[in-house]
C-alpha cells in the first residue's frame, strides 16, 4: 500500500514564473493533471529565476516531484494541483 504524508493543502499551480510557488518550501511535491490535456510543469530557482527544467503531465496523471526547497514551480494551466508531501 503507497503512503503520502500531507505536509499542506492542495492547491492549483501557478500559471507564470513571476507567481512561482516553492509549495512552503517543500522538497517533495504530488502533483496532479485533473485535465484531459498534458500540460507543462516547470521548476525554476526562484520566482522569476533561472529555469532548471520541465515535463509534460499526460491528463489525468499523478507524479511526485523532487526539488530544492527553494526552488518554485508553476505549470501552463491552473488544471494541474498540488500539494507539499513527505
Amino acid at each position: 500500500m503507497a503512503r503520502t504524508l500531507c505536509k499542506g493543502a492542495e492547491v492549483a499551480l501557478p500559471v507564470s514564473t513571476g507567481t512561482a510557488s516553492s509549495l512552503s518550501e517543500a522538497t517533495v511535491v504530488r502533483l496532479v493533471n485533473t485535465d484531459t490535456a498534458a500540460h507543462t510543469v516547470s521548476v525554476v530557482e526562484t520566482q522569476s529565476g533561472t529555469g532548471i527544467g520541465s515535463f509534460t503531465m499526460p491528463g489525468g496523471s499523478v507524479e511526485y516531484l523532487e526539488k530544492n526547497p527553494t526552488q518554485c514551480v508553476f505549470a501552463d494551466d491552473a488544471a494541474v494541483l498540488g500539494a507539499k508531501v513527505g
